[in-house]
């Protein structure tokens, strides 16, 4: 699920937005909220949570962390403690994210050959 077509412009996602995005649950997203401090969304008046760029840039860390290495939560929070692979987890993250966008546009254009 993409978050926007242009997500330049767009300061705030939803909790389903970025739980698409992630392929977590938002209960998924609610939990990690309470065992990482690092993640802090925003609350409106009726508590609705809104995430930033750099909230879905530390959960996609956290994914990783958690449910592509492996790691337990308390593995995944000494990480961030440590300020260890974080780094690295951004970027095998952001690099995944390309790789995936890339497939889709790759598939596209072969669906397209193949009505030639």
């Amino acid at each position: 699920m993409a978050l926007n077509t242009n997500k330049d412009l767009k300061m705030y996602y939803s909790i389903k937005e970025v739980a698409g995005l992630l392929n977590v649950t938002e209960t998924t997203l609610r939990y990690w909220e309470t065992v990482f401090p690092q993640i802090s969304p925003y609350k409106g008046a009726n508590g609705v949570r809104r995430y930033t760029k750099d909230d879905i840039k530390t959960l996609r860390t956290i994914h990783h962390l958690v449910k592509e290495r492996g790691l337990t939560i308390a593995g995944a929070r000494k990480q961030f403690k440590s300020g260890g692979p974080k780094e690295s987890a951004e970027n095998v993250s952001e690099v995944i994210d390309r790789l995936k966008a890339i497939r889709e546009e790759l598939l596209g254009i072969k669906e397209q050959l193949e009505v030639l």
